[in-house]
């Protein structure tokens, strides 16, 4: 096989729903290893190695020959887009794109919060909605855009003290620290879709937390809730905390919507509408109403719709949690809110086109399909390298 064309670099794989991105590389690794199309690398990494000498022999004397890996910046399992993968020598370049920007597309459900502050978390807190609109969703994105300090979510993968925070969480316990918040910066944010109540199918997780265990995610919600971002005044950090829903025990003008919850089509307890929870004002309430005006029983069974969704595109730095955004927007906006749909668009310069990106249900169509275009993508990324190379040299010698 001398001879033959080795190939590496990066290339960008279409992430599905629902597959974790080192699930991905696995599935990449189980194809690869055995392909035509990579038996050339492994030749060559076969024959470098018998050149290394005795210690470095002895270091490696359990480990597999097998197609080096990485990716570069995970996604969420509930994240669909762009997954960065790097190939051999390409492993080296992908804290490039650790660092890069990022543009996503998210869909944001206001009316709960989950441990994770995503639909596959469990429900914490449900809040009222129905004051929600597009126009106070716009200038809450306010706050958000432009370089600001942002809180991680306390089910993520940072480490407080050598132990990921999710493992607390998943625990029942609080980190020994605080979680801190990050400078990070939103280059864009804007709206992209407003879907009224009623008008979406996106909907709360099915499951709510109960007893102890809810009482100890409150805990946890509120320890993240704390505090206010650095760069907030002091007006907007009072108006942030007015703002912020309370636990699942209502105010006292709340009472009657709390009593009066129902069941809508998706089998999800919700609050009714204001119209039908609210007080009348004194002028309406004094005035008697004619005796053959009957209460509209039949109306007040009916179930009350969705809550209202949005949809925000974004161009983000490295280190942004678009789940923190969405629990924060909830809260900026008095109620809650949760992800319900993210899709990674574009890293660096890779974009998610047919024509940019291999098809994750490529790989198990075989190698007759994604062989051609994974060779074609890090045969195009080694030309890029080349050519960016050559331009830099150039410079350097003027």
């Amino acid at each position: 096989m001398s001879g033959e064309k080795i190939l590496e670099g990066c290339f960008a794989i279409h992430k599905p729903q629902g597959v974790t991105s080192a699930d991905v590389l696995r599935t990449c690794q189980k194809h690869f290893n055995p392909s035509k199309t990579f038996a050339p690398w492994l030749e060559d990494e076969r024959a470098r190695r018998k050149r290394e000498s005795s210690f470095q022999k002895k270091r490696r004397r359990d480990k597999r020959l097998e197609v080096k890996i990485g990716h570069g910046g995970t996604l969420d399992p509930l994240a669909t887009g762009i997954l960065i993968a790097g190939v051999g020598k390409g492993t080296k370049c992908l804290p490039e794109f650790l660092g890069c920007t990022k543009s996503y597309e998210t869909i944001v459900l206001f009316g709960a919060e989950t441990d994770t502050y995503d639909r596959l978390g469990k429900i914490v807190r449900r809040a009222p909605y129905e004051h929600v609109t597009q126009e106070k969703v716009e200038e809450a994105l306010k706050q958000f855009r432009g370089k600001i300090m942002q809180r991680p979510p306390i089910f993520s993968a940072l480490r407080i003290d050598g132990k990921r925070l999710y493992e607390y969480a998943r625990e029942g316990k609080m980190p020994p620290v605080e979680i801190k918040t990050r400078p990070v910066e939103a280059v864009e944010l804007e709206i992209v879709e407003w879907f009224e109540p009623g008008t979406h199918e996106y909907k709360f997780p099915e499951e709510e937390m109960q007893g102890d265990e809810k009482v100890i995610a409150e805990k946890l919600l509120d320890k993240g809730d704390a505090a206010p971002a650095e760069t907030e005044t002091e007006d907007a950090a009072a108006s942030s905390k007015r703002k912020s829903p309370p636990a699942d025990s209502p105010q006292p003008e709340d009472q009657d919507a709390a009593k009066k919850q129902k069941v809508g089509e998706s089998g999800e307890a919700q609050p009714v509408a204001a119209s039908e929870s609210e007080p009348k004002p004194e002028s309406e309430s004094a005035a008697p109403e004619p005796a053959s005006v009957e209460a509209p029983t039949v109306e007040a069974e009916q179930p009350v719709p969705q809550p209202p969704a949005v949809k925000i595109k974004m161009t983000v730095t490295s280190g942004f949690y678009v789940r923190s955004l969405a629990h924060d927007l909830g809260k900026a906006v008095g109620s809650c809110a949760l992800m319900s749909e993210l899709v990674r668009s574009r890293q660096g310069d890779f974009t998610l086109e047919p024509e940019n990106v291999l098809e994750y249900k490529d790989l198990e169509a075989g190698e007759e399909v994604w062989g051609p275009k994974v060779a074609q993508f890090l045969s195009e990324w080694e030309a890029k390298r080349a050519a960016k190379a050559e331009a830099e040299a150039a410079a350097a010698d003027k």
